[in-house]
């Protein structure tokens, strides 16, 4: 639930309250930010587990680390950052046990946000469902580098920003990626655009639903992402 008293409160105020001791303010952060970095960790792993995990690791080390925060890129980049490397990491070490998620229809249905999964047209949903298991055989980098600019919209500069590399890298990233997964999806109408760029789920806007922060973990009630690493002090 909202807290009233942050209102007003920046993102930067905040992580130098939680820094000072206020038990509520690292809480409210999450709750701010958590929509979107699950977003990207689900896109970006493709497997509701592993992102939730990847989530609750991130938000723990932002945690433990908001002393270290200079200030020098806003908050919710450096969240995005952190977020994304512990994708990384996972998607690193699961890639030589990697199975065919493109196989498990159920899964690539929870992918879909939930507004999309109850009222969007089944070719939509189809279409979300191949693209996702497109995306589960590119290279990390390039996975994480088009889950930012291709689906979740964000420039260039600020994926840069996020993934802590130049622009040039995220474009040669996406670009690599693209015409990796160009094969897989051209068969597809609408999949890729004039530029090559994914245009499904580009530019949405930041509402990509997460589970209630509280109650079981399990994939129709809670995300376990959104609860731990927030809140309190450890």
């Amino acid at each position: 639930m909202d807290d009233a008293r942050f209102a007003d409160t920046s993102d930067q105020d905040l992580l130098a309250q939680h820094v000072a001791g206020e038990p509520d303010a690292f809480g409210e952060l999450v709750r701010r930010h958590r929509d979107r970095l699950w977003a990207v960790a689900l896109r970006t792993l493709g497997d509701r587990e592993e992102a939730a995990d990847a989530v609750q690791d991130a938000l723990v080390s932002a945690f433990r680390a908001a002393h270290t925060f200079r200030g020098q890129s806003a908050v919710t980049t450096w969240l995005h950052r952190i977020t994304v490397n512990a994708c990384l990491d996972r998607a690193r070490k699961a890639a030589s046990r990697r199975t065919a998620p493109v196989e498990d229809a159920e899964r690539f249905d929870q992918l879909l946000e939930p507004h999309e999964s109850a009222e969007a047209p089944a070719e939509r949903q189809d279409l979300h469902r191949q693209l996702l298991a497109a995306l589960t055989t590119l290279p990390p980098e390039q996975r994480a580098a088009l889950v930012l600019v291709d689906m979740q919209g964000y420039p260039v500069a600020e994926a840069a920003r996020i993934l802590d590399v130049p622009t040039g890298t995220v474009k040669s990233r996406c670009a690599r990626g693209r015409a990796r997964l160009a094969p897989l999806v051209t068969h597809l109408r609408g999949d890729v655009g004039d530029s090559g760029s994914l245009s499904v789920g580009r530019n949405r806007t930041p509402g990509t639903s997460v589970p209630s922060a509280s109650g079981p973990r399990d994939s129709e009630t809670s995300d376990p992402a959104a609860v731990k690493g927030g809140g309190g002090r450890a």
